[in-house]
Parts: C-alpha cells; sequence; structure tokens
C-alpha cells in the first residue's frame, strides 16, 4: 500500500490524443447545458476525490461536504479547462488537491472520527477469487494504516499522502505546497519513519 518508489510514468495521455479530444467534448457539452455530460464527469472523479478528500479529514461527513466543495469549483471553472495544456482528469484532480490541502490546512488538527465508511469508498480488494476472510484482513489493514497516518502532523501528514498515495513526483508536490524540494523530502523522510514507529506501534506489519 505505502510504495517507496520514486520514478513513475504519468499517466496523462500526449496533447492532441484522442482522450484530449473526448475531453475537450465533454467540458464544451458541460458548458453547453448538457446534463448528462456534467452527471458523467460527477460519476467519473467523485469517488477519487472522495478518497482524496477523506484521507485529509476522516470523516465521512467532513469529506462528503468537501466532494461538493470541489465539483461545485470545478463546474465554475470549467471555462478555464484547457485541452492542449493536459487531461480533463489532471486538471480536475489539481483543482481538488488544491481546495483540499487548503481546507486541510485552515482545520490544522487530525481526524477525530475514524469511520469504516472509507472501507466502503475506497478498499475494494476482493476479487471473486478471495477468500472472504482474506478481504476482512486487507479491509482492517488498511483501515489501520489509514488510522496510523491520521496520527502523523499535519506537514507530515500531507507530504506523506500526497506521494505514497497519491502517488505524485517531488516536483508535483513542490508546484501544489509551495515549498522547497529539500522540505518536501525531509518531510516524507520523517514522515515515512515516524509512520513505520507508529505501525510497530500498532503491531501492524507492512512494506513502506
Amino acid at each position: 500500500m505505502i510504495r517507496r518508489e520514486d520514478s513513475r510514468t504519468l499517466s496523462a495521455e500526449p496533447v492532441g490524443q484522442p482522450g484530449c479530444s473526448m475531453d475537450a467534448d465533454l467540458v464544451r457539452r458541460c458548458r453547453a447545458g448538457d446534463s448528462s455530460a456534467w452527471e458523467q464527469i460527477v460519476r467519473d472523479y467523485s469517488r477519487r476525490v472522495y478518497n482524496l478528500a477523506y484521507r485529509f479529514t476522516g470523516r465521512h461527513d467532513a469529506a462528503e461536504d468537501l466532494t461538493q466543495e470541489v465539483f461545485v469549483r470545478v463546474y465554475r471553472s470549467l471555462d478555464q479547462y484547457d485541452p492542449l495544456a493536459g487531461d480533463l482528469s489532471n486538471w480536475l484532480m489539481r483543482l481538488a488537491r488544491n481546495l483540499v490541502i487548503d481546507d486541510y490546512r485552515r482545520r490544522s488538527r487530525t481526524p477525530t472520527d475514524l469511520g469504516d465508511d472509507i472501507i466502503e469508498h475506497e478498499y475494494h480488494l476482493e476479487s471473486l477469487q478471495d477468500r472472504p476472510d482474506r478481504g476482512i484482513e486487507r479491509s482492517e489493514r488498511a483501515k489501520q494504516v489509514h488510522t496510523a497516518i491520521s496520527r502523523l502532523a499535519p506537514d507530515l501528514r500531507e507530504c506523506v499522502i500526497l506521494r505514497d498515495i497519491e502517488d505524485l513526483t517531488y516536483l508535483e508536490i513542490v508546484d501544489l505546497l509551495r515549498i522547497p524540494i529539500g522540505t518536501v523530502k525531509s518531510r516524507i523522510n520523517r514522515g515515512r519513519i515516524e509512520l513505520s514507529k507508529i505501525l510497530r506501534r500498532m503491531k501492524v506489519v507492512v512494506t513502506i
């Protein structure tokens, strides 16, 4: 679940590829008042936005409210989307991360209500071949790791979430948080060390 790899391939399609053209068409339809186009955007991205919001809030109600706020902002900003600059997914999630990070920093506190809903919304790990006990074990492990992350200091927590869960590069985190790359690397390393200590105290064994 938590990974250390620092190199990855960005998922965005090259400019001019069919995906960008489809995104542009979808946005044009939304701006023209096509409700089915907007419903498709919400359907395609609501779970990703909710999961992001939950990781930073730790509460179902707060994550739901924040998800709604993100999509209101997205709808009002559709005229700013430029398909030549990248695909809709990157643009929308960047907007979502900015809003969620701003909210997280305003709250400046650790979560107080870690419910089971994150398992329902995020951790659909069971396959048809999985034994029920393995699915339960994985869900419980995921919940324990999320609880451990919630106990990190706020500055360490946001960097660990963005790097090891959201899978952003160091440069993407620098751009998002507006802090030096050395600070980003330091917070990630410190966060991983502290997370390992917390997990050991909880007697949870994971690979970090």
